[in-house]
Order: structure tokens, then C-alpha cells, then sequence
């Protein structure tokens, strides 16, 4: 028997179905609602969007799905924004297509938007992995040995639950789920690991590499969690099919490394230039590596093969360029200058000019060479027209 028969029932017989109402918000309420939401999700929306039109029912219904698992008021709220007749909500959440899907924490949005099917089961099923606890409890500290060290792993260790302490690195687990397995233990379990009070280990991908020790105020929610973060997002990020929306959406150039999945030594390399050399560039560019094997297209777009790899190359949104050897990168500042000519236009210029007049030899003759560099391969990987309202070419916002 499916829901909608059930629901049949339920009135035929007198019961009334749950159903709910989608919180609509303002300048006037949002603030209060979404910071005693423990999870909110919000969509952005306009009504002469057809794929808005489209969400709208299965929006309601999944809210009310969710509404008969978790009753209480501030459990979950479903509330939608009217981008239209709220511009202000919308440019301050940065909207820039409808509908779109944010997840919020006690009043925090995730940096992470809902970007999966658009059906009643699957925003339902979305809903529950977001209030399932994130946090394992180990119960023996032998489980420690048998980790999945091709993760990032935090470990809390705590003298009880019931405490300040715990209750910060649990709302920082509700926040970096995604980008690190943590882990807690308590009571007479962890008391080998606290011989100066409650700590946070992290434990970084590897046999090799050491743990890292929180050395800050734990009940300090703001510091705990820039710890834990900068732990859990490296500064290298892969880039993968699922995310590549999400990664393109944030409007940063590519500097990424091409590699096969078990040449490690090679990420290692362009890991530690990076850090070394471009970390002041953190914010202007996005730094990523890709699998040569799933990323083939874009290595022919540059003329490039698997067999190549690891290959270095810039993506712009508007073309890609190529790093030469990829040893050179060990070349103090070469990478840096790559990036900075970026920047600068000087990829650009050069591939349609031959090289700037100052890096040609003396009475050596300047030449245009009229070429064109490859277009952008990931920007294909953009939200889709077939998908969203796209509003980066419209004036709405």
C-alpha cells in the first residue's frame, strides 16, 4: 500500500494526515526561524521559473514526510524564499539560479547546497542522513588500529556526553560530515588519551604522516570548528563528477594536477609547491587534482592522454592552458609565475601573440603567431539550463 493510499484511509476513517505548511520567509523573520532550526532547508525561488513551478509540490509533500518522522517544531523547517519579491535575501545568500536547495544549520548555511534529485524520496532521504548522527562511538580504543586511514579522522575523546565540550565537537561534526569521518569516546574508554583533559586528535590520511593535537579552548565553538576545518578541507581538492558543479559554481580558475589514481608521489609534489608557493593565492584560484583515467576529455582538449599524465594546466571558464613539464614545478617560484600569468593576461596574450616583448631574446624578431588556446572543458560541468533558471546573463539580481 503506498502513501497515498494510506492517507485514503486515515480520512475515510476520520484522521486528519499530517501536512505542513512551507515557512515562507522575510526580512522580518528569517533570522529567527532558521537560528532555532536545528536543520532548515530553504528554497530560493521565483515564480515564473518553470523548474521552481516544477519543485513546488514535491517540495510540500517531502516537508510533509519529514513532518510525521520529526514532530517537533525546530527539528526541521521547510521554508522557501520568493527571490522576487525578496532580492535583498537573494543577493545575500549570493542566489544565482532558481530553484536553489540550501541546507542550514541553527542558522548557519551549509557551504554545501542540495544538488540531487528532485523527487519526494530523495529530499526525504537527504533530510534523514542530515539528522543521523555523524559521530562514531568506539568502544574499545583497538577500533583506533583498524581505521580507514585513506580519510581524514578526528577524534574526540571525552570524560562524558553530557558536556560543553562534546556538545561544540558534535554541532562541528554536524557542519564537516562530509569532508571528514569523526570519531568519540568516553567515560573509562578514553581515559588513556586524556592525561590532560579532554582532547581532539586528528589523525591525517596515511600511515606516515603524524597526528595533529587541538590545542585550543574547546567550549570555544568559532576556533574549534577553524581547527577542525582546516583539517578536513585541504587545500588540495580532488574534483570529481559529483562535485564538479558544485566546485564550478564557485566562479574560481582551475590550477589542476592530472594524475593517475596511484601515482601518489605526484599529488604529494604538487601538493607541497602549492602550499609552498601559491597559499597567498588561496581565494583567487581553486587548487584540485582529477583521475587522468575519469578525466580523458579534458586531457584531449588540451591534447594530452593518460599516458601523459601528470600533467599540470590552468582552466579559466573561458580556456585552458598547459604548465609545461611537470617537473618543472620543483623550479622555486615556477608555478607561481604560471598562475600569476594568469592573472595577468598573459596566458592569454601569449597564445594569441607568441611571447611578450620582454621575455624575447636580444635581436631576436617578435612574431604574431595567430593560435587560439583550447576552450574550457569544465565549465561544462556548470549548473545546467536544462536544470535551473541561470541568472548570471539576466539582471534580476
Amino acid at each position: 500500500m503506498d502513501r497515498n493510499q494510506k492517507i485514503g484511509i486515515l480520512c475515510n476513517l476520520g484522521f486528519t494526515p499530517v501536512t505542513t505548511e512551507i515557512t515562507s520567509l522575510d526580512t522580518e523573520n528569517i533570522d529567527e526561524i532558521l537560528n532555532n532550526a536545528d536543520v532548515a532547508l530553504v528554497n530560493f525561488y521565483a515564480d515564473w521559473c518553470r523548474f521552481s513551478q516544477m519543485l513546488h509540490p514535491i517540495f510540500e509533500e517531502a516537508s510533509d514526510v519529514i513532518k510525521e518522522e520529526f514532530p517537533n517544531e525546530n527539528q526541521v523547517v521547510f521554508a522557501r524564499v520568493d527571490c522576487d519579491q525578496h532580492s535583498d535575501i537573494a543577493q545575500r545568500y549570493r542566489i544565482s539560479k532558481y530553484p536553489t536547495l540550501k541546507l542550514f544549520r541553527n542558522g548557519m548555511m551549509m557551504k554545501r547546497e542540495y544538488r540531487g534529485q528532485r523527487s519526494v524520496k530523495a529530499l526525504a532521504d537527504y533530510i534523514r542522513q542530515q539528522k543521523s548522527n555523524p559521530i562514531q562511538e568506539i568502544r574499545d580504543l583497538a577500533e583506533i588500529t583498524t581505521l580507514d586511514r585513506s580519510k581524514r579522522n578526528i577524534i574526540g575523546y571525552f570524560e562524558q556526553k553530557d558536556s560543553d565540550n562534546y556538545r561544540v565537537f558534535e554541532r562541528v561534526a554536524n557542519i564537516l560530515h562530509d569532508d571528514c569521518a569523526f570519531l568519540s569516546a568516553f567515560g573509562d574508554v578514553s581515559k588513556p588519551e586524556r592525561y590532560s583533559g579532554d582532547n581532539i586528535i586528528y589523525k591525517p590520511p596515511g600511515h606516515s604522516a603524524p597526528d595533529m593535537v587541538y590545542l585550543g579552548a574547546m567550549t570555544n565553538f568559532d576556533v574549534t570548528y577553524n581547527w577542525i576545518q582546516d583539517k578536513c578541507v585541504p587545500l588540495v581538492r580532488e574534483i570529481t563528477f559529483e562535485n564538479g558543479e558544485e566546485l564550478t559554481e564557485e566562479g574560481l580558475p582551475f590550477l589542476i594536477l592530472f594524475h593517475m589514481k596511484e601515482d601518489t608521489e605526484s599529488l604529494e609534489i604538487f601538493q607541497n609547491e602549492v602550499a609552498r608557493q601559491l597559499i597567498s593565492e588561496k581565494g583567487t584560484i581553486n587548487f584540485l587534482h582529477a583521475d587522468c583515467d575519469k578525466f580523458r576529455h579534458p586531457l584531449l582538449h588540451i591534447q594530452k592522454t593518460p599516458a601523459d599524465c601528470p600533467v599540470i594546466a590552468i582552466d579559466s571558464f573561458r580556456h585552458m592552458y598547459v604548465f609545461g613539464n611537470f617537473k618543472d614545478v620543483l623550479i622555486p617560484g615556477k608555478l607561481k609565475q604560471f598562475v600569476f600569468d594568469l592573472h595577468s593576461g598573459k596566458l592569454h596574450r601569449e597564445f594569441h601573440h607568441g611571447p611578450d616583448p620582454t621575455d624575447i631574446a636580444p635581436g631576436e624578431q617578435a612574431q604574431d603567431v595567430a593560435s587560439s588556446p583550447p576552450e574550457s572543458s569544465f565549465q561544462k560541468l556548470a549548473p545546467s539550463e536544462y536544470r535551473y533558471t541561470l541568472l548570471r546573463d539576466r539582471d534580476e539580481l
